[in-house]
């Protein structure tokens, strides 16, 4: 999951600074965690201690509220009702990745990311996307080939993976439904050669560009099994001890 938080702080400045290349900075000054950091931590920590997703997305996302939610969900957080509200965007992807590490068979796999997703994106888009990437992860991490992390989701997702970057990124444009921007950060993935060029292709669309490269992201560090440490390090002085602490913890135990 590690991946997952790096693309999201190296993504952060482009979100809103779209770029249609693959040649940028890594780490400009503006570079920070957002919420896409904060709610992948979360679902960590409720698999690494036996808690609810609910009660550490609440929880987290009311610690840590100025890191860029969504109008509905920063609703949600600050209501006293917290139940889910048929969203279907990105944000259901883009904190699923630890599920991807911890569960060791499939239909198990499937069933946590749902019910991570439904806390809130309980449309059948939202379940999808967060299906679809914790898949991918899955397999990635098993040491399964790309060409078979690619037939497997546009088989059981129906998404179009056989398209290229190069023909998306013209017409790209920023998108955070799941529909729209989890195929694309997974062939992202599947077009990449390392680890930062993953994330260098998911940047690269003018999209979504943090949430995007925390997807991406997720699904390179369980295939390439390696990320540069210098980009660990640099990371690691943007995040909260709290983050690196259980970011460790679940790496000791499940990486």
């Amino acid at each position: 999951m590690l991946g997952a938080v790096i693309g999201d702080v190296i993504g952060s400045h482009y979100e809103r600074n779209g770029v249609k290349s693959k040649y940028f900075g890594l780490f400009p000054k503006e570079a920070h965690f957002t919420d896409d950091t904060v709610l992948s931590i979360a679902v960590a920590k409720s698999i690494l201690d036996g808690e609810s997703y609910l009660s550490n997305i609440v929880k987290f996302g009311r610690a840590y509220p100025d890191v860029g939610y969504g109008s509905s969900f920063w609703r949600w957080v600050e209501g006293d009702e917290h139940k889910p509200y048929n969203s279907w965007g990105n944000g259901s992807a883009m904190r699923v990745s630890a599920i991807g590490w911890a569960f060791d068979d499939e239909a198990t796999l499937l069933q946590e990311a749902k019910k991570s997703a439904e806390v809130t994106h309980n449309h059948i888009e939202g379940i999808k996307g967060a299906k679809a990437t914790a898949l991918a992860i899955w397999m990635a991490r098993q040491g399964q080939s790309k060409e078979a992390i690619k037939e497997a989701i546009e088989r059981e997702f129906d998404y179009d993976l056989s398209r290229t970057l190069d023909a998306i990124r013209p017409e790209y444009k920023f998108d955070v439904s799941c529909a729209g921007s989890v195929p694309e950060s997974i062939i992202c993935f599947l077009e990449s050669d390392s680890f930062e060029d993953c994330i260098r292709n998911a940047i690269s669309l003018g999209g979504d560009a943090d949430t995007m490269a925390a997807i991406a992201g997720g699904i390179a560090e369980a295939y390439y099994q390696e990320i540069p440490q210098f980009i660990i390090d640099e990371v690691y002085t943007i995040l909260p001890n709290e983050f690196i602490e259980i970011l460790e913890r679940f790496n000791d135990l499940y990486r």
